[in-house]
């Protein structure tokens, strides 16, 4: 339909509906002239008259009671459609993406989305489990969740998380036969197990103590590309982990596991999450990001 005609039938519809040209020119913000000469062009391109007028009354024919009936209803549709679309305007909808690593995902982000996301039905999360630094604008993800010190300096970043710190955990059954390590110089007579990163390399382990730093590539006969796999690894005796310490403090407690190194692990900052600014004005991202903030 081409736009002058669509006019003319939104013209034509609101002077039925209002029960005179002054009244309907009045809604729609147009002279009862100009809106008079729009009905005529119609029925002139319809080829029958739509209304009949007199000085005291006006009244639709029956080829006008027609077209009333038929698109009148259509026109309802679009203006509550129209309406729905305005109330959006200050509505969380949409689908979030997020990447981060298996730790942050488990220990931060399910634990705080699940808990409210009941509250915003129209908004839809999705987790991509990645350890690598993901470009996030080129892989079309909304935010990213990383270390503090990890973060992009053209990244906003907002801490979701306390600091963290790693342990170093090994079974009972694993220390029956080996002495514990005293120094991280230690670790290379032990059988460490490893964390495979995308890039290809294996995870350092990192220690500080007393202002000294200590950086090891550790080795050993099992590598996963998971944290969840490295823990397993530990409680069946198969060497030595490096994993982030909430994931080992209930096993520590319940005996199943051992810590060494403890005075070597120092803690550092804890996970933000980072996205560009120029996502800010998604309503969506904005509550993802309130419920994610860390309060302490």
């Amino acid at each position: 339909m081409a736009l002058e005609t669509f006019n003319d039938v939104l013209g034509f519809v609101q002077v039925v509906r209002a029960g005179s040209f002054t009244r309907a020119s009045a809604e729609l913000g147009v002279s009862p002239s100009a809106l008079s000469h729009a009905v005529r062009a119609l029925e002139t391109r319809l080829g029958v008259r739509l209304l009949t007028r007199t000085t005291r009354r006006m009244a639709t024919t029956e080829a006008g009671e027609r077209l009333f009936n038929s698109v009148a209803p259509r026109f309802e549709d679009i203006d509550a459609e129209v309406a729905a679309i305005k109330a959006l305007r200050g509505k969380p909808i949409g689908t979030i993406r997020l990447t981060a690593a298996e730790h942050a995902a488990n220990s931060v982000l399910w634990p705080k989305l699940s808990r409210v996301m009941r509250d915003y039905p129209d908004i839809k999360v999705e987790i991509s489990i990645d350890y690598a630094m993901s470009d996030i604008v080129a892989q079309r993800f909304d935010a990213g969740v990383r270390m503090g010190d990890q973060v992009a300096k053209d990244m906003i970043a907002v801490r979701i998380g306390p600091d963290l710190r790693m342990a170093v955990v090994g079974s009972p059954a694993y220390f029956a036969a080996r002495a514990q390590p005293a120094f991280p110089e230690d670790l290379a007579r032990h059988d460490c197990i490893s964390l495979r990163l995308p890039h290809g390399g294996v995870l350092a382990w990192d220690f500080e103590k007393d202002g000294r730093t200590a950086q090891f590539r550790v080795s050993g006969q099992w590598v996963f590309n998971n944290s969840s796999s490295i823990l397993r690894a530990a409680l069946a005796g198969c060497g030595l982990a490096f994993v982030p310490e909430d994931m080992a403090l209930e096993h520590i407690a319940a005996g199943r596991l051992v810590r060494v190194l403890d005075d070597w692990c120092a803690p550092y900052p804890g996970y933000h999450l980072y996205y560009p600014s120029r996502r800010q004005s998604s309503s969506a991202l904005a509550v993802i990001v309130d419920v994610l903030r860390h309060r302490e």
